[in-house]
This record gives structure tokens, sequence and C-alpha cells, in this order.
């Protein structure tokens, strides 16, 4: 069975929860497939050799989109996107580029003997989609989304005041329910991360055979072993990653933890550390200063903070799909601590291998509670990584993945 796979988000080593996504769908359908990767990411923001080394091992094989070839050429890139935009009034560069990289997969396909071409975070390529659809009609297309997008944008409101920004917040969450409906009839097989999001695409079409689960999953072998401590890495230590921007999900979830509950937590443990991990997060919250706050910023692995923490957390407010931060803390067996929202469409059990806490003093009391008594954090993060291991290792991604061709291919 040939699959094109093509994704605009590609990076090894994985920086983060959508790299991880890319990274596991390509090691999961390596096994049950013949894998054509087709990148829409530069050579030079892949990783570069290294990187291209690593899925060239785990596909049939690797090229890239003529818009990536473009983008590796940067400021002669961008210099022939202002001048193309400046001459031609009707269609932007942006607008080329995806024309292109649609024909560009079609003769592919063709040249190929392809059974089905496979969007890689489908819900941010609605423009690719619908053209390649429209060029190809006939092939299988399976749409890939990590998230509800208009929910990701959309559960903001209620936490934004500015009525500018409120407008444009849910003007983007409506255009994206627009487009999420189209993706459904685009999509021979729309892919969900959970039942949750699954019910969600459910809801928007009577062909019900089309929404497929594709879960978040880790590979929980590279999450064994020791890692050293960090340089000057002190403890006790509380642990938060994710990607950061201005206005961002985890920004938001930095600063409420940081002004409502780290204050209740110092009242007992003055001397805990907070380390904040993550792409961006030393320009997003540049002006901390307080030398028990660490604002690390994007790193090549996580784990040398993350196996040498005391507790995990994942204190979201808004956000959709489902968090590798709690995949990652449970496998490295991690007492994690989670707003209701944070663990959202995954199977944890608050008390057993996860605390699930809203309001800022629970939030602190369950975070003194793992610091203080050994016993108990000891037997949260035994058993959340029995929960990881048990329900999301690459073996659940073969098993859908195997699900998903049977039907689509049927």
């Amino acid at each position: 069975m040939n699959i094109f796979f093509t994704t605009p988000i590609l990076e090894h080593p994985a920086a983060g929860g959508p790299q991880l996504r890319i990274e596991n769908s390509i090691k999961a359908l390596s096994k049950i497939c013949e894998l054509h990767i087709i990148s829409r990411v530069s050579k030079k923001n892949i990783g570069g050799e290294v990187a291209e080394k690593f899925y060239q091992q785990n596909c049939h094989k690797f090229l890239y989109c003529p818009s990536a070839v473009s983008k590796n050429k940067n400021l002669f890139f961008y210099r022939i996107r202002k001048l193309f935009n400046y001459f031609f009034k009707n269609i932007t560069f942006d607008d080329y580029l995806i024309t292109i990289d649609a024909k560009f997969i079609n003769s592919y396909v063709k040249k190929n003997n392809i059974d089905l071409v496979w969007f890689g975070y489908g819900c941010i390529s609605f423009d690719l989609i619908k053209f390649f659809k429209s060029i190809n009609p006939d092939i299988k297309i399976v749409c890939d989304t990590d998230s509800v997008m208009s929910r990701f944008f959309l559960r903001e409101l209620p936490f934004e005041q500015d009525s500018e920004r409120r407008s444009k917040i849910e003007n983007k969450g409506r255009e994206k329910e627009l487009e999420e409906k189209e993706l459904v009839g685009l999509s021979d097989i729309l892919l969900a991360v959970s039942g949750i999001d699954a019910q969600y695409y459910l809801s928007l079409t009577e062909k019900k055979e089309k929404i497929k689960l594709f879960s978040n999953v880790i590979d929980c072998i590279e999450y064994e072993g020791f890692f050293d401590l960090p340089l000057n890495f002190k403890k006790p230590a509380i642990y938060l990653a994710g990607s950061f921007g201005p206005k961002s999900p985890m920004e938001n979830a930095a600063i409420w933890f940081l002004n409502e509950v780290l204050p209740l937590v110092r009242l007992k443990k003055p001397d805990v550390q907070f380390y904040i991990v993550g792409n961006n997060a030393e320009k997003v919250l540049a002006n901390i200063s307080d030398q028990f706050i660490h604002v690390i910023g994007k790193v090549k692995t996580v784990l040398p903070y993350l196996k040498n923490s005391d507790v995990a957390i994942v204190p979201l407010w808004f956000e959709s799909g489902t968090r590798f931060k709690i995949l990652e803390a449970g496998a490295c067996g991690i007492p994690i601590v989670s707003t209701t929202l944070g663990a959202e469409g995954l199977d944890v059990e608050n008390g057993n291998n996860i605390i699930i806490a809203d309001k800022p003093k629970d939030f602190a009391d369950a975070i003194l509670k793992i610091l203080s008594d050994n016993n108990f954090a000891q037997k949260l993060g035994t058993n959340a990584k029995f929960l990881i291991n048990k329900k999301y290792g690459l073996d659940k991604l073969e098993f859908e993945g195997n699900v998903i061709l049977n039907e689509i291919l049927k």
C-alpha cells in the first residue's frame, strides 16, 4: 500500500507537541505501508542533515515540495514574494505556492502509483487540500487534525477583554468552523485525536464512517533511562513546558500559575524552583526576574528537565486536542497536576494517575502534597507511567492506522 504523506510541520528532534505528533505518525505508518514523505518545510527548518537522514530511514522515499525548496533560499525567497505580490494583484505568492505544490503532489501521485494522500496537520492545510481535490477529485484523501481549530480560537473569548481582539478571535473561530465542515466533505477520512474531538467532527457529517481516531501517542522507549541534571538545576522543581507566543494558551497558563498559584506554594515551600521550558518562552516571559523562576526557552530535548523535576504542571485554560505534556510526563513517571481542560480527551483518573485542579488553592495544595508526601508522589507517577505505556504507545497508533487504511481502501 503506497501512501503519500505531506505536512507543513516537521522537525527532528521533535521540538514540541505538533512535531511529536508528526514524528510518531511517521513511525507508525512506516510499519504498515510504503510511505512517501514530502515535506512542506525546508531542509534547514526540519533540522538539516540529521533530520533528513532520520526521515529517510523511516520511509520509502523522502523529498520536498516546491514551496519548501523555495523557502530554503530565505532572503531571496522573501524578496521574490514581495515582488510577486507587487506585480500580481489577483493572486498572492502564497496562493501561487499552494498551486505549484498541489500540481507537484498530483504529478507524483500519478507517477508512483500512490493509493492515497495523507495530509498531516490537514487542519492548517485547507487551501492546499481544496485546490488539490479540484485537480484530482478521484484520489483518496486522509485529513489529519491535531485538534478542533475553531475551539482553539473560540475558547479564548472568555479570557480576552479587549473588544477589538475579541472580534478578531470570534471571526477567526467562525471561519475555522466553516473550513472544518468543508474539510469533512473534502476528505474520505478525517482524523481526530480523541473521542471528544471525534464527536465534534461527527456532528458535521451524516457519513459517520468518515471520522476515525488517530490518537496522540509517544514512543515510550525514548523516555526510559536517566538524564543528568541540567547545569545549576535545583530542587524541589516544578516543570512547565510548551510553545509560547504573545496571547497564546501557554502564556496565559504560565501567567495564571505565576500570579495565582505559585505564591500559595511558596508560603509553605519558599525554596521551590519553577522551570519553564519551550520555544519562545524566554521572549514571551522576558520580564520575569526571580532567582527561583528559570525561563529556559527551547532546548534540544526537554528530558533532562522533565525527568529531574518533582512535579509537571498543565495549567491550561483554552486550547484543543490532547496534551503531549501529560503523555511525556507520564512516560517519565513524573506526578502531574492539570486543569480539567489541560487533561481533556485523555483517559486519566483524578487522584490515581493525575491530579485535576481548577482553583488556585486546589492547584497549589496538589503540588504541596506531591512535594511533601513521597509515597503519594511515587504512586501518582507510577500509575501515570503505567497508563501511558498501556494506552498511549506507538502500538496504539499502528492499530488505528490499520483501521483507517482498511476502511479507506476496502
